[in-house]
């Protein structure tokens, strides 16, 4: 990895620039919109030691989804009381080096995991994530993870019988969540859920009301800007905090576990331009396509839900065309959805022409491959003054 030190753009090489003041900044706009809430930046959507340390320095903890996540963690400054395992899918050797990493919180959803925590991390402190149906968000990631409210007393009961400590509950209402009543409904299953376990004997210290915060900054797949309800939705989540402690004591902790509201829109690639063409298709539809230095494989991912928007710096003014946009491999996905709307660019595009990808600050880093195709995976880079605050650390990424 390139010095983090240097300037966004000092060669050609594309390159991902997070913005580390505007992370901060978000973090410090999220602890307004929700006092009192524990913060814990779900690493996984933007995995730099210098985000870490940032957060880390601003009062952030951290959720971690294996030992290697923790390592890192640990190594930019996160202590470990101040994160957890929040991955409900772990081995019994996960869950021993995390346990002796310091960790003691874990998630679980399953009476098997609990066998495991119960041998491996021997009285740690567990919370169960309970499953939703994800409606109102980009990614709905249901199925893999959670379990029904029965399921869920079971679990709790099972942690507490084994020796571990039923601490809490935990949802998840998918990724780019743009529907406060996502939140509403979730609050109802929890509620529903702590008065079952307080029949049982069971009262749990904290509520972790997962990751799904939406950002800013995107299209949808028909160009159309993704304008997420924050108000709306911070709203929600204020009451439904609100409605909990009231319904189940004072003390109760809630937890948020963010990853894109933090870091999305405060990345961006700048890459190049491979080629503009105009070209007849088969069914004789003339089309343009604009082929880019970085596409799904090295930093685009998630181009198949939505489009990210485009800055040409060379090109200020002039005519537009629509065009198809696609990355620079031989594989037929590496393109936005094309069977959906197009994207104006300059009609006077060269190659090498610079381009600037914006708010791609979440999964950029994470989701991308070793080096398809050739294409390598991008550099990183970091401005700011939080940048130059954060240490230069051995190993760094």
């Amino acid at each position: 990895m390139t010095d983090s030190r240097t300037s966004p753009r000092t060669t050609d090489e594309d390159r991902l620039v997070y913005d580390l003041d505007a992370v901060v900044a978000a973090y410090a706009e999220l602890r307004a919109e929700l006092p009192g809430v524990d913060v814990r930046f779900a690493m996984k959507a933007a995995p730099a030691d210098e985000i870490l340390g940032a957060l880390a320095a601003a009062g952030a903890g951290v959720d971690a989804a294996g030992p290697q996540e923790v390592r890192q963690a640990l190594r930019a400054g996160v202590p470990a009381a101040d994160m957890h395992y929040g991955n409900t899918v772990k081995s019994d050797e996960d869950i021993a080096n995390a346990y002796a990493l310091g960790v003691r919180t874990f998630a679980t959803d399953s009476l098997e995991d609990v066998a495991a925590l119960a041998e491996f991390a021997p009285g740690a402190r567990v919370f169960c994530r309970l499953a939703v149906d994800g409606g109102g968000a980009l990614w709905g990631l249901k199925n893999k993870f959670g379990c029904s409210a029965a399921d869920g007393v079971r679990v709790m009961r099972a942690a507490r019988d084994s020796g571990l400590v039923p601490s809490g509950l935990s949802v998840h209402v998918g990724s780019q969540q743009m529907d406060s009543d996502a939140w509403r409904n979730a609050f109802d299953r929890l509620s529903d859920v702590m008065g079952t376990l307080g029949e049982h004997g069971i009262t749990l210290d904290h509520v972790n009301l997962g990751g799904g915060l939406p950002a800013r900054g995107y299209l949808d797949r028909d160009g159309v800007p993704l304008d997420p309800p924050l108000d709306k939705i911070f709203a929600t989540l204020r009451e439904g905090t609100e409605r909990l402690r009231a319904a189940h004591g004072k003390q109760l902790r809630l937890v948020i576990e963010p990853g894109r509201a933090l870091v999305a829109e405060h990345g961006t690639i700048h890459a190049r331009v491979v080629r503009l063409t105009r070209r007849e298709m088969p069914d004789g539809e003339i089309q343009h396509w604009l082929y880019l230095s970085c596409g799904k494989f090295n930093g685009l991912y998630e181009m198949d839900a939505l489009q990210y928007r485009l800055r040409f710096p060379s090109h200020p003014t002039g005519r537009y065309v629509p065009a198809v946009v696609a990355g620079p491999t031989c594989d037929s996905d590496d393109a936005y959805a094309h069977d959906h709307g197009l994207v104006r660019v300059p009609e006077n595009l060269v190659s090498g022409d610079p381009v600037e990808v914006l708010s791609c600050g979440a999964y950029a880093m994470s989701y991308t491959t070793q080096g398809f195709n050739g294409f390598l995976p991008l550099t990183t880079a970091f401005t700011g003054d939080a940048a130059a605050r954060v240490p230069e650390r051995d190993g760094r990424r």
